[in-house]
């Protein structure tokens, strides 16, 4: 009975430290896009390319794959 409370715990153990650095990687990911994006010279950049339009002609093709993945 021991053992299996021992391994059991063992288990969710390995899992919640999984967890926890993906978790924290997305967070550093975030951060470091953060960081990058409020310098004036990549929002220059950023603004001159027009990145609002490149994300709006990018939608139909997004919202195609959506629906051949979920044929």
């Amino acid at each position: 009975m021991a053992v299996e409370i021992v391994n059991r715990t063992e288990e969710s153990n390995g899992a919640d430290k999984e967890t926890l650095y993906m978790l924290g990687g997305v967070a550093l990911v975030i951060f470091g896009a953060g960081l990058v994006l409020s310098n004036p010279t990549v929002r220059r950049y950023l603004g001159n390319m027009g990145v609002g339009n490149l994300a709006s002609a990018a939608l139909p093709d997004i919202e195609r794959y959506f629906r051949l993945r979920a044929m």
